[in-house]
């Protein structure tokens, strides 16, 4: 079974972690979270409220990781995962995140960015040149490290396909799950139907 690794870590966003985990385990993938270390992570909801001028932050679900950066062998994985939130904002400084990232970038392996992850990507030094969506916060971001920001809902770069935030995870996630299809796909067993 093909396996896809999510790289993510503590006050990820709740929805842009477990949405596109359960879709992938749908489709018949095996899916592995990483995080900086192994341990029980606890991610955050961001949502958009009357008044604010930014998005606010509560407790959201908690999740155990099922290896370290340092321990994944990305050639292990036929894509790659990076959810939002507060996370990418420090994993991007992690060696062994950059070296997963670039792995996938240099392998030309499908890639699936919401939100701050381009914050990682950026780190990795993967964005340049590139399209793609970020929370548009990140515009100026996204354009400091060589890249062209997209104010739109899955945007698709080469094997790259970006987005706002978890908003746009339907339009995100069909474009990743076709890519996906496409360079790796799962060999399902005929299905039985009971009489």
């Amino acid at each position: 079974m093909p396996k896809v690794l999510v790289l993510t870590g503590d006050a990820a966003e709740s929805l842009e972690v477990m949405y596109p985990y359960q879709r992938l385990l749908e489709e018949g993938y095996e899916v592995d979270m990483a995080a900086p270390s192994k341990k029980k992570l606890r991610f955050v909801v961001h949502d958009f409220e009357d008044g604010y001028d930014t998005y606010t932050e509560k407790p959201g679900y908690s999740w155990e990781a099922d290896i370290a950066f340092a321990d994944v062998d990305p050639a292990d994985y036929v894509a790659l995962v990076i959810p939002g939130g507060r996370a990418p904002e420090y994993i991007r400084n992690d060696d062994h995140a950059q070296r997963i990232i670039r792995h996938f970038f240099d392998d030309d392996k499908p890639v699936a960015q919401l939100c701050h992850a381009s914050q990682a990507l950026a780190a990795a030094g993967v964005l340049q040149g590139r399209r793609t969506a970020a929370y548009p916060a990140l515009a100026p971001d996204v354009a400091a490290a060589g890249a062209t920001f997209e104010d739109a809902a899955g945007v698709v770069d080469g094997r790259m396909v970006s987005a706002r935030a978890w908003p746009d995870h339907p339009e995100w996630m069909a474009a990743f799950i076709g890519l996906l299809r496409e360079a790796a796909p799962v060999e399902r067993q005929a299905e039985t139907v009971a009489g």
